[in-house]
């Protein structure tokens, strides 16, 4: 479904990610795990397009995506939700939810896709506190208005860029719980994520990034089993 050959993102003169390849495919929880800075977010950034790619190849389906603006990729089926939960704080959670619709799926009924609707019945959370402003919402309500916001898009795959960071334990726990939902329901996933038992619990495949490369990949099970990964590229 998405697929990155040899991919190299530079910050001005500085390299950030050095030939980088990997693999999404339908239907699964992929994740990336690392620590701090070694590129993580910037990975889903150059797949997004937020960042641009100096070389290499992103292909998303059958069509290559490296160089597209991020509009561009989000109508072709990409979701994104950034780390920093951009929601509109001076508008309600149901006028930031209506930002999240693309064209052409204001007439979707019940039953054929995600709506406003749906997203209400699936989250009443966010249905109680619908006239609310989101710049009054707690961190774990914010991360699940921009989760849901972004599913309004319909998108083929989403890629969620540190969702549990700053949440207290028991959020984490709802938003995976999330997370694990939204893709037994179909939806592929692409996770950004520091959280070790996070992944293991969540993805079918975990690739772990170290200064801005590739460095393994394997199951939960494999990075269970292997503690001179864990303690080389995981442990501070």
């Amino acid at each position: 479904m998405l697929s990155l050959n040899a991919v190299n993102t530079f910050y001005g003169k500085s390299h950030v990610l050095f030939d980088v390849s990997l693999e999404v495919r339908r239907g699964e929880i992929v994740a990336l795990l690392g620590r701090n800075g070694v590129g993580k977010s910037t990975t889903l950034g150059t797949i997004m397009g937020l960042v641009p790619a100096h070389s290499g190849s992103i292909r998303f389906g059958e069509t290559e995506i490296l160089g597209r603006k991020p509009h561009q990729n989000a109508m072709a089926g990409l979701g994104f939700v950034p780390e920093e939960r951009w929601i509109f704080p001076n508008l309600s959670v149901h006028q930031n939810l209506l930002m999240g619709i693309k064209p052409g799926y204001f007439k979707k009924t019940a039953g054929s896709g995600w709506t406003i609707e749906r997203a209400y019945d699936s989250f009443p959370q966010l249905a109680e506190r619908k006239d609310q402003l989101g710049g009054i919402l707690s961190g774990g309500e914010k991360q699940m208005l921009t989760i849901v916001r972004t599913l309004l898009g319909n998108p083929e795959l989403i890629l969620i860029d540190e969702p549990t960071e700053g949440l207290a334990p028991i959020i984490v726990d709802r938003v995976n719980a999330l997370i694990a939902d939204i893709n037994r329901q179909g939806l592929t996933v692409l996770l950004v994520e520091q959280n070790l038992q996070t992944c293991l619990r969540l993805a079918h495949r975990i690739y772990i990034l170290s200064k801005g490369a590739v460095k393994w990949t394997g199951t939960p099970k494999d990075l269970e089993e292997r503690k001179d990964i864990r303690k080389q590229y995981l442990e501070i």
